[in-house]
């Protein structure tokens, strides 16, 4: 398998401060990990360290041997970086389908497939983005960064603050997208029960390095880990899953 991301002895954070501390990582093509870990252990600024918008104190970041150190994040998007940060970042003064239609790069990702994969945008297709429940603009946000038709798919607590049916929604296509389509992607996610069904990868931050690194499936049938650094199991808890609407 080809090696896709690459990040050595990664140091990096916000000013002086280092949040990220030390952090290496492969991930191969159509291979997607999991990350996670507790509250301020690191998770958001590892995603946006390889995104380019923190201070980068030390190691590299590589992305299909190319040393990404030092681009700037519009050229990182261009390099196949496809970023759904948690703030969405949709154009909400943009209907749903120039927001999509807007960033579209050629490739298999195109417009009429995010709507065959999210019918509730289609149905949507004319409303602006600030006219769209909190679960459609995730949605949105997501279909944003496949029509890039990145090499990468990085997602900051996809699930976050979601109701319970669109959560499974939105799992249901992360699945399809990772198992499926094969793209690769990082998801950080608070609730390991939710994604590991759905990466292949995963690995636990503390503290800003890795603490635990293996396969998603060792995880699920061992979760010890999960118990030690995060205090939960790996079993599915229904009403872990529920959030506000």
């Amino acid at each position: 398998m080809a090696e896709l991301l690459s990040l050595r002895d990664l140091r990096a954070g916000y000013g002086p401060a280092v949040v990220v501390n030390g952090v290496s990582l492969e991930l191969g093509e159509g291979q997607s990990m999991a990350v996670l870990g507790r509250n301020g252990t690191g998770k958001t600024t590892l995603l946006n360290t390889i995104v380019g918008v923190t201070q980068q104190h030390g190691g590299a970041v590589m992305l299909k041997g190319r040393d990404l150190t030092g681009l700037r994040p519009d050229l990182r998007a261009a390099a196949g970086i496809g970023w759904v940060p948690q703030e969405r970042n949709i154009f909400k003064s943009l209907t749903v389908e120039e927001n999509l239609t807007a960033v579209a790069r050629p490739g298999p990702w195109s417009v009429a497939r995010i709507f065959e994969m999210f019918p509730r945008l289609r149905e949507r297709r004319t409303n602006l983005g600030n006219q769209l429940s909190g679960g459609e603009q995730q949605m949105l946000a997501i279909g944003r960064a496949l029509v890039l038709n990145p090499s990468l798919m990085l997602l900051d607590e996809p699930t976050e603050g979601l109701a319970p049916i669109i959560v499974e929604e939105l799992l249901a296509a992360l699945t399809r997208i990772t198992r499926v389509d094969g793209v690769s992607a990082l998801i950080v996610e608070q609730h390991a029960q939710k994604i590991l069904g759905v990466t292949d990868k995963a690995i636990i931050l503390d503290r800003g390095s890795i603490v635990h690194a293996g396969t998603s499936r060792s995880l699920i049938e061992n979760p010890a880990p999960l118990e030690q650094h995060l205090g939960v199991t790996g079993k599915t808890n229904p009403g872990a899953v529920a959030h506000h609407a």
